[in-house]
């Protein structure tokens, strides 16, 4: 365990391959690395680019990106309000354990509260019961009865009217 301190700042364009690089370690944690696709090229638009989809905070120790947070603005119609969504959020195993994750999330709580965000949310695997419990200790619910729908790729091609 690396017990440098951290420091959070939002990602920059320069941080595109250190993000990417994460995102892939991520992925293998996950056992979906077969899924990745993205490349700094193309995160760079969506990122960056005149209209921007998502934000990022990067975490650093020694001046080195070891974590990041990547999330984006929702809508709740029953609250009539934004939201701030977690896509994902990784820290590498050996900067876990000293409040990089917790420092990442609080950062994002109080941008939902900044931004006048009715809620922050996320999603986490059910198999990932450190996750769990993680979330639970800091005062998250797991919804239990909500499942994620998902149209990608193909079946998204063949969904769609032409």
């Amino acid at each position: 365990m690396n017990m440098s301190t951290h420091t959070l700042r939002p990602a920059t364009p320069d941080d595109l391959s250190a993000i990417v690089g994460l995102i892939r370690e991520l992925a293998e944690f996950e056992n979906l690395a077969h899924l990745v696709v993205v490349t700094p090229e193309s995160l760079q638009p969506h990122l960056f680019g005149p209209r921007p989809v998502a934000e990022a905070v990067v975490g650093e120790v020694q001046g080195r990106v070891v974590a990041f947070a990547l999330f984006f603005t929702n809508f709740s119609t029953f609250l009539g309000q934004p939201g701030l969504y977690l896509e994902d959020l990784y820290v590498q195993p050996e900067h876990r354990g000293v409040g990089l994750g917790k420092a990442l999330l609080q950062h994002l709580g109080a941008l939902a509260l900044e931004r006048g965000c009715g809620r922050f949310e996320w999603s986490v695997l059910d198999w990932n019961e450190n996750a769990i419990r993680f979330y639970e200790k800091m005062g998250a619910t797991v919804m239990p009865d909500w499942r994620i729908c998902r149209l990608a790729g193909g079946a998204l091609a063949a969904f769609a009217p032409s």
